[in-house]
């Protein structure tokens, strides 16, 4: 069965908020075998609305629309979907019931404006809504299902989770859809498809791959399509055994997986700790560590040693080595992750030091210039890098490098924890 989601909200149009929901609804509709034809995102304006729902129930089989189910003067959509699918306003009580009750938990007093958000069209089902005021609804046209839900994050997660999924359930789907991500660091996306070029060739035709690139690394997403699962798992999994024989050194995960949650799993492990030297990065790969839940376990600290007076009076860097090389060297960071090591007493070190641009770059060392060690009692690693002239990205760049660089270290000196990413 094939499906489209509709995102309603001016605010959506202008850049003033992302779109997140939609990502969000094709990866849970895709897990349920609805392949998503389109997403489109509408003003919040009757004929925006009717137009674009109209042409939906003529293209597919389910369409759902999120936004626009709010109290205030521009949020049409409830009108809009009734003078489509017909009926009256009329109140439902299972919703004032529950907005009083969110009202009341919260000293909230029960205005016009609430009790108006449990006004539906009688042509809906009414799917109840827990964590907020505005109620989800269903309607049906021919063959055709529409699911209307609130356009905050958490609330439409909820009631899809809590009311759409069962009821899609017990559809007829006939369609089997996999997904599965593997996801790579170290190599540029035009030369990793010249290297999977045979690999590509070799897997079945139900399977489709797909090249995602992002600072964090490629991630590569095999696709496949058809009516039989089994067959089709069978399939996938043999695809993905060929790339862990083609390109080893790059894989470090699968599925929903980060390079900075491997390298933390690696850490715990070996019962190891790490420290960080940040230079460039002012602290963003520190961040990226402790997101993790359970860093505190692996993680000492760190030291954004932006001046060359931090790098030498905290980090240990030689006055003589900054004068002769500069700060953004092989030798500085060397001996930035050494301090490192010393000062946080950790098991493992990593530093950055570099020219994050736009500006700041010389014929010898130009913007995007980025040297990185990752260091442990016994060795030391350093790479140079020449990112962009984009600062932020230059920034991701760096975090992600260095912490790839940490986790080839941790392999190298324990080969055993290639076995922690192996599972799918």
């Amino acid at each position: 069965m094939n499906a489209g989601i509709i995102t309603i909200g001016d605010e959506l149009l202008i850049g003033q908020v992302v779109d997140t929901n939609s990502a969000w609804i094709a990866t849970r509709l895709n897990s349920l075998g609805f392949a998503v034809e389109r997403i489109l995102s509408v003003s919040d304006t009757e004929q925006a609305i009717c137009e674009s729902v109209n042409e939906a129930i003529d293209r597919y089989d389910l369409t759902i629309v999120t936004g626009g189910l709010g109290p205030t003067s521009d949020d049409v959509t409830k009108d809009s979907l009734r003078r489509i699918f017909g009926g009256e306003m009329i109140t439902d009580a299972q919703s004032l019931e529950l907005i009083e009750i969110f009202c009341s938990k919260r000293g909230i007093a029960v205005t016009e404006t609430n009790r108006k958000q449990a006004d539906v069209p009688s042509s809906c089902t009414v799917l109840p809504n827990y964590f907020g005021t505005a109620p989800g609804m269903l309607f049906k046209k021919g063959i055709h299902m529409l699911v209307s839900l609130p356009g905050v994050p958490f609330e439409m997660k909820a009631l899809f989770e809590n009311e759409v999924t069962p009821l899609l359930k017990q559809l007829p789907v006939e369609g089997v859809i996999i997904h599965k991500v593997i996801h790579t660091f170290g190599i540029a996306e035009s030369n990793l498809s010249d290297v999977l070029n045979e690999f590509e060739k070799s897997i079945s035709p139900s399977i489709k791959l797909a090249y995602l690139p992002d600072p964090s690394g490629i991630r590569l997403r095999l696709s496949a399509y058809g009516n039989d699962r089994k067959l089709l798992s069978q399939q996938v999994d043999e695809a993905i055994e060929k790339l862990r024989a083609t390109i080893p050194q790059y894989i470090f995960g699968y599925g929903e997986t980060s390079l900075p949650e491997v390298v933390g799993k690696m850490l715990l492990s070996c019962n190891a700790t790490v420290s960080v030297a940040e230079s460039c990065t002012g602290g963003k790969i520190s961040h990226l560590i402790v997101e993790i839940p359970g860093a505190s376990s692996y993680f000492n600290g760190g030291v954004v040693a932006y001046s060359n007076q931090v790098k030498e009076n905290l980090l240990g860097v030689k006055h003589q080595t900054l004068i002769k090389y500069g700060a953004v060297s092989r030798e500085a960071v060397e001996e930035m992750a050494v301090g490192s090591l010393n000062l946080l007493s950790t098991d493992y070190s990593i530093a950055v030091s570099g020219i994050a641009g736009p500006d700041g770059g010389t014929p010898d060392k130009p913007a995007g210039l980025v040297w990185i060690a990752a260091a442990s009692v016994n060795s030391l690693e350093v790479e140079k890098y020449i990112f962009s002239n984009d600062r932020s990205i230059n920034i991701q760049r760096a975090s992600y490098s260095a912490l790839n660089m940490l986790r080839k270290l941790l392999l190298k000196e324990h080969p055993e924890l290639k076995n922690i990413f192996e599972k799918v």
